[in-house]
């Protein structure tokens, strides 16, 4: 079994890239389980917090990223770059910075994102790459899923209901389960 986890970067309860995260578990193929997993509670990262210890919700966060084969961000674009409170979570993850070994190393990471606006987070995704780069990550770059307009993408339920996003989304999903598990042997 593949276990993935898929870090959702927004706080928004009716968040689409949330939702993005819902849909690519529902499209996992067999042998692969997606587990959606949350930024919530993750406070700003401060070095006198971190001297007082590491939060509980980070420590929860990087303990599920660590039992994980890999690691599927779906990431929001603000202002034409990374969302913070998303890198922020990040920040928090990489310290102190022995961890950074332990949680991203050779781990597996693919990026997907969803926005209301036209760009389908193209720049949020370009923006992360030095940043995965530096927590020597092992990213995967042979799809992309980038949803534009997803206020329209998505039913009242929440479900992917553009289809060629979901055809999009279910072969980015089988490329990337096969990604991880090769990097897993």
């Amino acid at each position: 079994m593949t276990k993935i986890v898929g870090l959702s970067g927004s706080l928004r309860a009716g968040s689409y890239n949330t939702m993005l995260l819902r849909a690519a578990a529902a499209l996992a193929p067999e042998g692969t389980v997606i587990e959606v997993a949350t930024i919530e509670g993750i406070p700003l990262y401060n070095a006198d917090v971190e001297e007082d210890g590491i939060p509980e919700a980070v420590t929860a966060l990087r303990e599920r990223i660590v039992a994980a084969d890999g690691l599927l961000i779906s990431t929001p674009e603000y202002n034409n770059s990374i969302p913070g409170v998303l890198k922020n979570a990040i920040d928090w993850l990489s310290r102190p910075p022995a961890e950074i070994a332990r949680t991203f190393a050779g781990r597996p990471v693919g990026l997907i994102g969803a926005t209301p606006g036209p760009g389908g987070t193209n720049l949020a995704q370009a923006a992360w790459l030095p940043v995965l780069r530096t927590l020597q990550t092992l990213p995967w770059f042979c799809g992309r899923v980038q949803v534009s307009g997803a206020g329209a993408a998505f039913d009242a339920r929440g479900a992917l209901a553009d289809e060629k996003a979901r055809a999009q989304l279910e072969k980015y999903v089988a490329g990337f389960a096969k990604f991880v598990a090769a990097a897993r042997r």
